[in-house]
């Protein structure tokens, strides 16, 4: 899914940490971020969310059941 924010962080990362496969975040510039770490949690989401350049990036669940728990901390990119 395209995302362009997540509502609550906090709760989100709370959801993460129920998943059950891998969920990652992919930028435009292919960077692929790996959830699942609390470090690139940490790290990774902070340079995504304070760079302005960043418009939207892309949510990947990999397990259908995961993408479920998260869906509701999501803004789709083409929400206005």
């Amino acid at each position: 899914m395209r995302v362009k924010q997540i509502k609550d962080v906090d709760a989100f990362f709370k959801a993460l940490a129920t998943c059950q496969g891998r969920v990652e975040l992919i930028t435009d510039d292919k960077d692929v971020l790996n959830l699942a770490s609390k470090l690139t949690q940490f790290i990774g989401l902070t340079r995504v969310f304070s760079n302005p350049e960043i418009e939207s990036y892309e949510i990947v669940c990999y397990n259908g059941e995961d993408y479920q728990k998260i869906k509701e901390y999501l803004v789709p990119a083409d929400q206005i």
